[in-house]
């Protein structure tokens, strides 16, 4: 342990050095609180600009445009971006429940039978979902289909919900 009364020079310059480091670690203590406060009141001035029912800030009102000022031309062009995209179209003549005991027994000659009636129109299918009904037709010796009731949107949604 020293004296600081010993050597009075030291034992002041030792004390204020002491005085100054425990004044620095205090400053930097309430500037560090001080920065944990300005980031709490960053976020919740983000969270209250984000609650709010506030138009967007002008930076992003220039991302998305309003429906009703979006062109024709755009519309159509959005359009064409889609219009090679593939897409498989199935027509179905009927369908039947088998069970694999049955289904391992097929062999080339077996009939199975459908619930399809013969003359009853058949299910036109684009990815799975039913757009259209037909009939049968021969061109040029192979098979094609006239259709003959084509499904409204109205009516796919209605049947969805069934």
């Amino acid at each position: 342990m020293s004296d600081l009364n010993a050597m009075p020079g030291d034992g002041t310059a030792q004390l204020d050095a002491a005085l100054a480091a425990a004044a620095a670690e205090r400053d930097k203590q309430a500037a560090g609180s001080s920065d944990d406060e300005a980031s709490l009141d960053d976020w919740a001035a983000a969270l209250a600009e984000q609650n709010s029912n506030e138009t967007p800030a002008p930076a992003a009102a220039g991302v998305f445009q309003p429906l009703s000022k979006v062109e024709a031309t755009t519309t159509r062009n959005d359009i064409d971006m889609i219009l090679d995209i593939p897409v498989q179209m199935t027509v179905e003549l009927g369908r039947t429940k088998i069970a694999i005991r049955n289904l391992l027994q097929l062999a080339q000659g077996s009939v199975v039978e459908l619930d399809g009636m013969a003359g009853e129109p058949m299910d036109v299918l684009v990815n799975g979902c039913l757009i259209a009904q037909g009939e049968v037709v021969v061109v040029n010796d192979k098979f094609g289909i006239r259709l003959t009731d084509i499904i409204t949107p109205a009516e796919r949604i209605r049947k969805l919900n069934r």
